[in-house]
């Protein structure tokens, strides 16, 4: 396998030449660029990226602390942060927290050690106090679906609550009166502002939803189907129902069809994220729109301004993100 040193030798350049040649540097010629460039390309010379890491003294790769790896919205998370390191010649390196704190600082601590000096991380079980400190020792962590006051130039994030008012409105646009809501079990802040923005839009018409009337389980296609069982066990009507995420919503309209409820005819559901399966669903998903690809852009982003002192985001206005409401077919007018 060939070295710099190789490439510098057929070049009859210095190692220092080749290495600026890499890194773009200042104060080298067309001729040795071409020259260089000519030599690697015969000898299918490719730079290691730690190598260069300690050379320049900076990271060549952007790291990422997901939940997990099977939900499709984090894949998409993931996927943007990829789409900036991939443009800026970089590596993505990944890790899961598992919605625990520890999980969560081990994650963290896997991408420090590898020399990541950017980060986009998802966390939802760290303290505000654990996420300020790790902020001053990390040049570039970003926080994403996370608003902290303090660092709050780092935090790219969604108005959860806003996004249950949405829902809300939209449902009562519809007719409907009488709702029912599935959530996550887990005790973080998106289920809850999402639930409490729906409630409180209700009220201030005059609705609400029956205590028995919300079930939690776990934010997936089987949590959804158990959380929908329980509502029906329950003997309560309802004629509309928000559901926490996608694929909770896709369990709760196949068990309604199961048992023998046509949606949206009798019973409109609303999801929250517009994941792809949404779009594929029967009937296609109403939902709420989570921008988080994009969101995943601007984090990753806004940790190599800061790495590269360029940042000049003082305020957090351009971080907040609010829901957009996608109108499919699981959603009707309530006759």
């Amino acid at each position: 396998m060939a070295t710099i040193k190789d490439v510098a030798r057929i070049a009859g350049v210095s190692v220092a030449s080749v290495s600026r040649v890499l890194n773009k540097g200042p104060k080298v010629s067309k001729k040795t660029i071409e020259k260089v460039l000519k030599v690697m390309q015969e000898l299918n010379y490719s730079p290691n990226a730690n190598a260069r890491a300690l050379v320049t003294q900076k990271s060549t790769t952007i790291g990422v602390v997901i939940p997990d790896l099977i939900d499709p919205f984090f894949a998409s998370l993931a996927n943007g942060v990829e789409q900036v390191a991939r443009k800026n010649n970089m590596q993505l390196l990944l890790s899961t927290g598992l919605v625990s704190a520890e999980t969560e600082m081990q994650a963290i601590n896997v991408l420090i050690e590898r020399r990541c000096d950017v980060m986009v991380v998802h966390s939802k079980k760290l303290s505000d106090a654990a996420l300020i400190d790790l902020a001053t020792k990390v040049p570039g962590l970003v926080l994403i679906d996370r608003y902290i006051e303090a660092i709050a130039q780092r935090c790219v994030w969604l108005d959860n609550l806003e996004g249950g008012r949405i829902a809300a409105r939209h449902l009562l646009a519809l007719n409907h009166r009488s709702f029912a809501c599935i959530t996550s079990k887990h005790q973080i802040d998106d289920p809850l502002l999402r639930l409490q923005g729906f409630q409180t839009e209700l009220q201030s018409v005059g609705a609400d939803i029956e205590r028995n009337l919300i079930e939690y389980g776990e934010p997936t296609l089987q949590g959804g189907e158990m959380a929908t069982q329980k509502l029906l066990a329950s003997g309560k009507r309802f004629s509309a129902l928000f559901v926490y995420n996608d694929a909770m919503a896709i369990g709760a309209i196949s068990t309604l069809e199961d048992n023998g409820f046509k949606v949206p005819a009798d019973i409109s559901v609303l999801g929250f994220d517009d994941v792809l399966l949404s779009r594929y669903s029967r009937p296609k998903l109403s939902t709420l729109n989570y921008p988080i690809e994009e969101m995943a852009m601007q984090a990753a982003n806004i940790g190599l301004e800061i790495t590269a002192k360029r940042s000049t985001n003082t305020s957090d206005a351009s971080c907040k993100h609010i829901p957009r409401l996608v109108k499919r077919e699981s959603t009707s007018f309530k006759q």
